[in-house]
């Protein structure tokens, strides 16, 4: 069962992408000029995105793939690009419409759903990789391991995801939001420390017979986030 607080900041991130955020993402995730604090955060993403498109397979053809919180599709058509199925699915229809609306004509011998829904919806099915770029970074360290544990048994070969690594700069950031109007904020981020979300695995188990491999920063301004891969034991 969904815990109250992962329901809660669920339906928060849908508000916000939904109502608030919505011309600001479209430009953030498209070509279009922005301001230099938002040109750190698109190419910071941009490198996530390399970063863990890069611990999946080159050839793709005949897997299946999660993109657990999709947003405007982009890892999505990367990935599909390589011969994947991919499952693409947000919480925020907003996200999703704009997804459609961006996907290319030619996905070569891949596919893409693209679905509203919960990224842990069982109904889903089982894939082999499983991908969720900064979708559990808006989550407590608990809710976010336990997510993990719910995708882990589906998951045949690896998940790749990120996460808000404890920083200063991270730090002054979440406060700093704070004194932002309540209908102005993003769903804010969860920091954790790299220590504490390896112990909540351990506790996990290491979700589900899966191990932690490979993990790297990428730190682009105002974007700051920790990629890390579980794999099947």
């Amino acid at each position: 069962m969904l815990s109250a607080t992962y329901t809660d900041r669920r339906q928060q991130v849908e508000a916000y992408f939904d109502r608030t955020a919505v011309d600001a993402w479209a430009r953030l995730t498209s070509d279009a000029p922005v301001s230099g604090i938002r040109a750190t955060v698109r190419a910071g993403r941009d490198r996530m995105r390399r970063l863990l498109l890069g611990w999946l397979p080159e050839d793709l053809a005949g897997r299946r793939v999660l993109d657990a919180g999709c947003g405007t599709g982009s890892l999505a058509v990367e990935a599909a690009r390589r011969g994947a199925h991919v499952v693409a699915v947000d919480v925020s229809p907003t996200l999703i419409s704009l997804a459609r609306d961006r996907m290319p004509s030619d996905l070569g011998s891949g596919r893409i759903d693209f679905l509203v829904g919960d990224m842990l919806d069982p109904e889903l099915g089982a894939f082999d990789h499983v991908v969720a770029m900064d979708s559990l970074i808006h989550y407590r360290t608990d809710d976010a391991v336990r997510a993990l544990a719910r995708l882990a048994p589906r998951t045949s070969s690896s998940i790749v995801f990120t996460f808000a690594p404890r920083t200063a700069l991270l730090t002054v950031m979440h406060t700093a939001g704070r004194l932002f109007p309540r209908g102005d904020r993003a769903p804010s981020i969860q920091p954790t420390a790299h220590a504490r979300l390896r112990a909540s695995l351990d506790r996990e188990g290491w979700v589900s017979g899966m191990r932690p491999s490979r993990s790297e920063r990428v730190d682009s301004g105002f974007y700051i986030s920790q990629g890390m891969e579980l794999v099947r034991s």
